[in-house]
């Protein structure tokens, strides 16, 4: 008797059986009751290992045949270590009173290694042996086996591999359906199990060792053909963890083990889970291999294969169901194009085209991963196509780009330009609105991100649809864009878009030059880092002059020498056009202030009128405020800036250059008295005064205090000032090296000091402090240098303000005597001199 499903395998194949009888019998242990002579021993020890056979958890003792007939069939097929193969079936005899224990007989066929490095077409799958009549249930009598013979039958599906109808391809379509939910589960972990993981078995989880048959079978069917022959399998067994196959089949009450730690199963259960899969899947090949199956369309698999780069290719797979009209989710429809343009050279002008065709069948559900590879296959087809395949596809491209607003792709404008006339014409009465709202809404819209409206915009140029009147709106966005981040906006396309498109550039190069006078230093970064081309007969004089920052490379330099060099460099005089003065400024002071001497310089250089036009007038003030303590063209300024700019100074602005101007006075000798009190008016109408403006001016106002010439009660006003600045102020003046020379060499001056420094002892702790550390820190060394009769002219200076002053300096120059003096002059309360 032969069985093509065995035969064609190969002929004479060597067999063997296996058997086992119930202990309460005999008490025989497993053995191999008959084998195919010269079968190795080594192969038979690890056979045996594989054919054992354990009943299921809810056996009944001493089952009746019918009971046992409803027992799993164990059938497998398995990698011996030697590299040979067996295929097996092993059944039930019996079960013991407990139900523990069983007798079993297997009968197995070894393949020699590599049986199938010549498998053809034809060859039939190991799972067609199934349901053979050839497997035995018991020992052949004389315990040799009968020998296999015969020829090769039809591939899976066909009658002769699977003998009853139940196998066959309509059956086979109805498993499947009944299996949606578990199929891509199932599909995802037979791919892993042959490309990324192949440590990783399956479980199957089914109540019928037959159905476990059947998930074999759809296995055997989407695999390439030399996978489907080597892949390693069993329908039944009790100790997953021990089962060497790649596809495990396990009953319900077995299923946890699946599940025990250190196992690397990937579940597919249905028995237990009939309504869902198990775990999500976003395997594209495994979904749309499941669509195929629930098509019924399997013959599919076979086509999907032949094609290049095919052996579990999403993207061969779903070409060619997307051509047998098998609806596809878009992430398999982008993995078709995707595919597609791959292996455009390939495939021959029939073919292309139906998958092109394929891909352009309506549907609600593109995406911009879709669109952006259906773009990408329409310029690659462009050059390699005719001109029948990429009409239609490149009417879709043009259409999504303009409709899918997050598409995110780059228009091949130049191959779009071949669409046919008409076509072009029908597209831009139907996109029209659609680009021009879409160019407007971007328009309006904020960040880098430029690719969407310059898209839109080559879109219109295609079509011939005029978008001549938002091209200002869209130049102001793409300048804004290109300011804010110049690396992430300036994209290739919007370079080829300034390149191509004249009015687009004329308007952008506007834009930028009206935003670079708001923000010159962002204008000069963007020109630093991308090539924007200036050249051309528009005057854009703020870009001309940010093109050349930084204008002053050296610290240091001669910044108003900058300035002028910047404003020629903007080709416009600031009397046509202020805003070059103010961009000037921003430029070569980098947003700070001038020095007060520069600010003079360029107030009589240029004039307040174009100061006052260009706002640069408060760059003006700002160096004035902004002077440091010895800053001596600060007051001169402080006067230019009252005198020019009358009606633009807020009051307490004006109140600090009053204050400078009047520092200004006293230094020319100008200043009429109260001194000090008019210096402490004036601060106070300019509060908060700049640290700068108050170090100078009471730093002036002190020098001047320490003049013999001070009008009269200018010192009595100082030291009830209640100002400690001012009193610090003093105290520092008066220890300055032209004070100490001055006090070496005039012992008038001398006389003077000692007089305002001895007065209004106990006015006020500040000034005690103060006048006891000048008269012991200043005055008392100075005096004790001078020749004897240097001091006696002191002296007489003072007898002649006044006998009790000669006499208080005799006492206070006596050494150890003025800290005693200086306590009793305490009580005395004398005006001061000056």
């Amino acid at each position: 008797m032969t069985d093509p499903a065995l035969d064609a395998l190969t002929p004479q194949l060597a067999q063997l059986h296996y058997a086992s009888a119930p202990q309460d019998t005999d008490g025989s242990a497993p053995r191999f009751t008959a084998v195919t002579p010269g079968t190795a021993q080594a192969v038979l020890d690890e056979a045996g290992q594989l054919l054992g056979y354990e009943p299921p958890r809810d056996a009944p003792p001493h089952p009746t045949t019918a009971e046992l007939a409803a027992f799993p069939l164990a059938f497998s097929h398995s990698l011996l270590s030697d590299g040979s193969r067996l295929l097996a079936r092993t059944v039930c005899t019996g079960v013991d009173h407990s139900g523990r224990w069983s007798s079993f007989h297997a009968h197995g066929v070894l393949f020699p290694p590599d049986p199938y490095g010549t498998a053809t077409d034809t060859s039939v799958l190991p799972v067609a042996g199934w349901d053979s009549p050839l497997w035995a249930t018991g020992t052949p009598d004389g315990g040799v086996p009968l020998p296999l013979t015969g020829v090769a039958g039809p591939g899976v599906f066909g009658p002769a591999a699977f003998g009853p109808a139940a196998f066959g391809r309509d059956a086979q379509v109805r498993f499947a359906a009944a299996r949606a939910a578990q199929l891509p589960v199932f599909f995802a972990a037979l791919r892993a199990l042959h490309t990324t993981d192949p440590g990783r078995r399956i479980g199957l989880v089914e109540r019928d060792s037959a159905d476990a048959a059947r998930w074999i079978a759809l296995a055997s069917t989407v695999l390439p053909r030399a996978e489907a022959l080597r892949l390693t399998f069993t329908t039944y067994t009790r100790r997953p963890r021990l089962a060497p196959q790649q596809i495990v089949g396990v009953l319900p009450d077995d299923a946890p083990s699946l599940s025990e730690p250190g196992q690397t199963f990937r579940i597919v259960d249905r028995a237990t889970a009939p309504g869902s899969a198990q775990e999500p899947v976003t395997d594209v090949w495994a979904l749309t291999a499941a669509r195929v199956w629930l098509a019924r369309a399997p013959e599919l698999f076979t086509e999907a294969v032949a094609l290049p780069a095919g052996a579990f290719s999403a993207g061969a797979l779903a070409a060619v169901a997307l051509c047998a009209d098998i609806g596809l989710g878009p992430e398999a429809r982008t993995e078709a194009a995707v595919w597609a343009r791959a292996h455009a050279r390939d495939l021959d002008d029939k073919r292309l085209r139906q998958v092109v065709e394929a891909l352009c069948a309506p549907s609600e559900d593109r995406t911009a991963a879709e669109s952006a590879a259906l773009s990408a296959l329409f310029g690659t087809l462009d050059s390699q196509a005719p001109s029948a395949t990429t009409t239609l596809l490149g009417a879709l491209v043009l259409t999504l780009a303009v409709r899918m607003p997050d598409a995110g792709h780059e228009l091949p404008a130049l191959q779009l330009m071949a669409l046919p006339s008409e076509l072009r014409s029908r597209l831009a009465v139907e996109l029209a609105p659609e680009l021009r709202g879409g160019i407007t809404r971007d328009s309006a819209g904020s960040g880098p991100d430029t690719a969407r409206p310059l898209g839109l915009l080559r879109a219109a140029g295609v079509l011939g649809v005029d978008c001549a009147d938002l091209l200002p709106a869209l130049a102001r966005r793409l300048a804004r864009a290109l300011l804010a981040d110049p690396e992430a906006a300036w994209t290739p396309s919007l370079r080829a878009m300034v390149d191509d498109h004249f009015e687009l550039r004329t308007a952008l190069l506007s834009a930028l030059d009206a935003l670079a006078a708001e923000d010159p230093s962002a204008a000069a970064r963007l020109l630093a880092r991308t090539p924007l081309d200036l050249t051309g007969v528009q005057a854009l004089p703020q870009l001309r002059m940010c093109a050349g920052a930084p204008w002053l490379p050296i610290p240091g330099g001669d910044r108003v020498t900058a300035l002028h060099a910047a404003l020629r460099a903007s080709g416009v005089s600031p009397l046509a056009d202020p805003l070059v003065l103010r961009t000037a400024v921003r430029l070569v002071w980098d947003g700070g202030a001038p020095a007060a001497g520069e600010a003079r310089q360029m107030l009589g250089e240029t004039g307040s009128d174009a100061h006052r036009a260009a706002g640069t007038w408060r760059a003006l003030v700002s160096a004035a405020l902004e002077c440091s303590a010895d800053d001596a063209d600060a007051p001169d300024l402080a006067h230019e800036l009252l005198r020019s700019f009358p009606d633009q100074l807020e009051p307490r602005v004006r109140g600090a250059l009053q204050l400078l101007q009047f520092a200004r006075e006293l230094e020319r000798g100008r200043a009429q008295p109260p001194w000090t009190q008019r210096t402490l008016t004036l601060k106070a109408a300019a509060e908060p005064v700049e640290p700068g403006v108050v170090d100078l001016v009471f730093g002036i106002l002190a020098r001047h205090l320490l003049s013999e010439h001070r009008p009269e009660g200018e010192l009595y006003a100082l030291i009830h000032c209640d100002e400690p600045e001012l009193l610090a102020a003093y105290g520092a003046a008066a220890r300055a090296d032209r004070v100490r020379e001055r006090l070496g060499a005039a012992p008038g001056y001398v006389a003077d000091c000692f007089v305002a420094w001895s007065s209004l002892p106990g006015a006020n702790r500040p000034w005690d402090k103060t006048r006891s550390a000048l008269l012991d820190k200043v005055l008392r060394p100075v005096v004790r240098a001078l020749p004897a009769e240097d001091v006696a002219s002191v002296e007489h200076a003072l007898e002649r303000a006044g006998a009790h002053r000669a006499e208080e300096f005799r006492l206070w120059n006596r050494p150890g005597a003025f800290g005693r003096l200086g306590r009793r002059f305490g009580s005395l309360g004398r005006r001061p001199a000056g």
